[in-house]
C-alpha cells in the first residue's frame, strides 16, 4: 500500500531511529503489513524485490532510496542507473536478475526539504532478514551479489563482516555462492574520477564473476 510521500521533519527522523515499539517476532504474510521494525512509519511504502521467479542471480542492496520509496521499485534512482551500466558491461541481463534490498523501507533524515539516506541499524537489518529468507526460499538463486556491507551483513547474518575483506572471491553460504562488492551509490559518492572508476570496475568484476559461476553451476 502506497501512502502520501512524507515531508522531511526532525520528528520523523527521530521516529526512524527510535528503538522502541519493534516487533521482530512478527511474521506478516504481506510486506505492506510488516511492523517488525518502525521504519515503515516514516516511509511512503515498502519496496519489494523485483525480477523473474527462480532467477539464478539475486542482487541485494542496502535499502530503498528517495526515488525507490516514491516509486515502489528497487534501484530506479541514480544508483540504479549506474547498476544498469555495470550489468550491461558485465553482460548480465537485468530482466533475468532478481533485485531486492536488505531493508525494505527507506530510512532517512531531513536536510531542508530533502530526505537524505541514513544507514540502517543492525536491529533493522535483523528484523528485515525475515523477508530476505522468504525471497531466498521462493527464488532459490544460485549466486547472490551483495551490494555493500549492509547487504552482506544481511545475507551472511554476520554483523561484524567487513566488505573489502570479503571482496574478490565467492563465499559459500547455505548452499549458495555470495559475492561481495560495492553498492553503486558508493561509486557515485567517491571523491574523484579515479576512485569512482575503480568502484565501478569492482562492481562489474563481481557481476562477471557471478555470471561465470552461474554458467559453471548450470553445466
Amino acid at each position: 500500500m502506497k501512502r502520501a510521500a512524507p515531508q522531511a521533519t526532525q520528528a520523523d527522523s527521530a521516529m526512524a531511529t527510535k528503538p522502541i515499539g519493534m516487533s521482530p517476532d512478527q511474521q506478516p504474510e504481506h510486506l505492506d503489513q510488516c511492523r517488525r521494525c518502525i521504519l515503515w512509519e516514516a516511509a511512503t511504502q515498502a519496496v519489494p524485490g523485483i525480477g523473474p521467479h527462480r532467477a539464478p542471480l539475486m542482487m541485494v542492496g542496502e535499502q530503498p532510496g528517495d526515488q525507490e520509496d516514491l516509486q515502489g521499485k528497487p534501484f530506479v534512482g541514480p544508483a540504479g542507473a549506474l547498476l544498469d551500466d555495470a550489468l550491461q558491461e558485465a553482460g548480465v541481463d537485468r530482466s533475468q536478475v532478481y533485485v531486492t534490498n536488505a531493508v525494505k523501507h527507506f530510512k532517512w533524515e531531513p536536510r531542508g526539504k530533502r530526505r537524505l539516506h541514513k544507514t540502517p541499524a543492525q536491529r533493522e537489518i535483523d528484523a528485515c532478514h525475515y523477508w530476505i529468507e522468504r525471497e531466498l526460499a521462493e527464488h532459490d538463486p544460485k549466486v547472490i551479489v551483495a551490494l555493500g556491507v549492509t547487504a552482506l551483513k544481511s545475507v551472511l547474518q554476520r554483523s561484524t563482516v567487513k566488505l573489502q575483506a570479503s571482496m574478490g572471491e565467492a563465499i559459500e553460504h547455505d548452499g549458495r555462492l555470495v559475492i561481495a562488492t560495492f553498492h553503486p551509490s558508493y561509486a557515485l559518492r567517491a571523491p574523484d574520477a579515479q576512485a569512482r572508476d575503480a568502484a565501478f570496475r569492482a562492481i562489474v568484476d563481481a557481476l562477471k564473476l557471478a555470471r561465470r559461476l552461474i554458467s559453471e553451476r548450470s553445466t
